[in-house]
């Protein structure tokens, strides 16, 4: 584990080397036609623009990244920051494609739930036999903790902030060493012990920080797969190492919003075509919302409303979006008009967009090594990897930590 712990750190160095000179592409999310200031700073502007149309398509499924040498009239700094781009995004090392364990899967669980159950379980599997007590933060129904107490014969402990997930999953573990407890882990004190385990399976933004400072101060081993990074407290997330620190790595929400973001034809829940067409009906709705008054900031047009709605078309998300602000309904000539003059600028959007696509991936990575690094610097040694398919969930980058002992 040592020689992957100085990999960690170097690999840190080499993901801020890469992301913080580009927080300028980062910090600004383009919202219009007109080209972002990034772009006509950095020089991007008339080469995006000029971009055809089936080009577009294929730097959105296979990522600017791997088009770039092959564009004639790229600009070398654009085409120097996708190298860089390609090199961070192959920096964490790959566990098994197919996991040891294999689950008889419940009809409760789908098959990219049983999927990356598996693989973590194989991926804990050295720390959690050295353990006394299993701890799963933000448990859910508690699938994972129960099939840990069982795997691996150990008490385990799910916390979870919702008293009806915490109750299904109390029923569900009945006889076993699995027990649930209703606790928010961003507001409570959570308390580990030396001998514990600390887990969090797609612990998002704030609770993915939270688990990392408070299991380095019992200190216990943890193992954490972060998800959704924008769900922070507040306005940026700030480092959590001395090095990212020292680098100056702040990152606005809607900057770490951007890790969502994945480059495939086919995706885990939707086809790129229908992600294209949602994200063309959020840019829409924004519109219509700030015609009717409303100011909002970009991204906040679907603020109370399930991001999958938008796949389902201006009218309904009209509809749910004015409600929840008081709004009469939207007539017949907005939605033509919104929906009109929105596809027209969303098709200028895409290009504008390709820059900061192409460290979506980067920038996940790089707060996952702050993460790591953080760890590595209070005596820990830890790896970073992807620990399922990307076909499982893109979500997928696990940091295994190994607390100092003696």
């Amino acid at each position: 584990m040592e020689a992957a712990s100085r990999f960690v750190s170097e690999s840190l160095a080499r993901a801020l080397a890469l992301v913080v000179p580009a927080l300028d592409i980062l910090r600004e999310r383009p919202d219009s036609k007109e080209s972002p200031d990034f772009c006509e700073a950095r020089g991007y502007a008339a080469f995006l623009r000029a971009l055809a149309d089936d080009e577009l398509a294929r730097c959105e499924a296979e990522g600017l990244a791997a088009r770039l040498p092959m564009l004639a009239g790229a600009p070398p700094s654009l085409v120097e920051l996708g190298r860089a781009a390609r090199e961070v995004s192959a920096l964490p090392e790959r566990l098994a494609a197919t996991p040891g364990t294999r689950l008889d899967r419940p009809r409760s669980i789908s098959e990219r739930k049983t999927r990356q159950l598996e693989a973590l379980l194989d991926a804990v599997e050295p720390m959690a036999r050295r353990a006394r007590r299993i701890v799963d933060v933000g448990a859910g129904r508690g699938h994972f903790t129960r099939l840990a107490a069982e795997m691996f014969d150990r008490d385990a402990v799910g916390i979870e902030r919702e008293p009806q997930r915490v109750e299904a999953a109390s029923i569900l573990g009945r006889g076993t060493r699995a027990r649930f407890v209703v606790l928010d882990a961003l507001r409570d004190s959570i308390v580990f012990s030396p001998d514990d385990l600390a887990v969090g399976l797609h612990a998002c933004g704030s609770l993915g920080d939270r688990l990392v400072l408070e299991a380095s101060r019992a200190p216990c081993d943890v193992a954490l797969v972060s998800c959704c990074l924008q769900k922070i407290d507040g306005p940026s997330r700030e480092p959590l190492s001395a090095a990212a620190q020292a680098a100056g790595l702040v990152l606005p929400r809607e900057a770490l919003g951007l890790s969502n973001l994945t480059s495939r034809l086919v995706g885990v829940e939707a086809s790129l075509a229908e992600m294209l067409a949602a994200r063309k009906h959020r840019h829409a709705l924004a519109r219509l919302l700030r015609a009717r008054g409303v100011a909002i900031a970009p991204g906040e047009e679907m603020r109370g409303i399930n991001r999958r709605r938008a796949r389902e078309g201006l009218g309904e998300l009209a509809a749910r979006a004015l409600a929840l602000r008081g709004l009469a309904p939207a007539t017949t000539a907005e939605i033509r008009e919104h929906e009109a003059e929105g596809a027209i600028e969303f098709d200028r959007i895409r290009r504008w967009t390709l820059p900061r696509a192409m460290l979506a991936r980067p920038l996940e990575i790089t707060v996952v090594l702050d993460r790591a690094v953080a760890l590595e610097e209070r005596g820990y040694t830890a790896r970073v990897a992807e620990v399922f398919a990307a076909e499982a969930t893109p979500r997928n980058l696990a940091i295994l930590g190994e607390a100092p002992r003696g």
